[in-house]
């Protein structure tokens, strides 16, 4: 099986980095595909690769093609594959919000997946979400979803409603909770601790948290009613949060991104 990532970005150079130990590979390495002279210096120092700068040289006998350019760039891209392709071979999408019917159209090719990827694939804790056209075959979608775990675990969607909708909670997910780390790590430097013990206090309570909630059937909700006395310092906090309607921004958020990339397709 030859597979070629398509753009050696964040996201690009994390499924490969994943996918390049991939049994299905078999005895080919996974090719990878860019512009950016820098890059494709570093890549050639990697023995998990082999590294193109041509695509006439890599796309016409690849089998799955992971396309991971910017959305802006999709464009002229597929222009330029268009002339290599054939009807056997099979894309998989990691753009935000670029439709299944976009891709088919642009590449002239039915056989298409579209996925939502996030940063926490680059340590291998990933969740990528997936639907795919008609066309795509069960096997090619078994295929495909192995090739999409090396990078942490994957979620078969109905329809690109459930991938746009992934947007708001998986896909710009990271950054919430990097934002309300940030919060707390400047409230902790407000109280005096120094950087690294501000680190560690943040770090490791979200750590142990998520721990705890994965280890347990038990709700988030419930947690809070474990850790929050009836007037202790924990319902503090959280009566603070009501006060000032976090659930509810915190919700809107999401539903900012999902709406988004909604607009962002229909733009496409």
């Amino acid at each position: 099986m030859k597979v070629l990532v398509i753009g050696a970005g964040n996201m690009g150079l994390t499924y490969a980095e994943g996918m390049a130990s991939s049994p299905l590979l078999s005895k080919h390495k996974l090719r990878i595909y860019d512009t950016d002279p820098k890059k494709i210096e570093s890549l050639r120092k990697d023995s998990r690769f082999d590294v193109y700068d041509n695509l006439e040289d890599c796309l016409p006998k690849a089998h799955i093609i992971f396309v991971a350019v910017k959305p802006y760039h999709s464009e002229g891209l597929f222009e330029q594959m268009t002339p290599m392709l054939n009807k056997e071979q099979l894309f998989v999408s990691l753009m935000a919000g670029v439709t299944l019917e976009t891709i088919q159209n642009g590449l002239n090719q039915k056989k298409v997946i579209r996925t939502m990827p996030n940063l926490p694939a680059q340590v291998g804790k990933g969740v990528t979400s997936y639907t795919e056209a008609e066309e795509v075959s069960k096997v090619e979608m078994i295929m495909v979803r192995n090739l999409l775990d090396t990078t942490g675990t994957s979620i078969h969607v109905d329809s690109e409603k459930y991938i746009d909708a992934s947007t708001g909670i998986s896909g710009s997910g990271p950054a919430y909770v990097f934002y309300f780390m940030q919060s707390m790590l400047e409230a902790a430097l407000k109280m005096g601790f120094s950087d690294y013990d501000s680190k560690v206090l943040v770090s490791s309570t979200f750590e142990g948290a998520i721990e705890l909630f994965n280890q347990n059937n038990i709700s988030p909700k419930s947690w809070i009613d474990k850790v929050a006395s009836k007037g202790g310092t924990t319902q503090a906090a959280i009566d603070s949060m009501e006060d000032n309607n976090v659930k509810q921004l915190i919700q809107d958020a999401a539903y900012a991104a999902f709406d988004r990339a909604v607009e962002l397709g229909k733009d496409k």
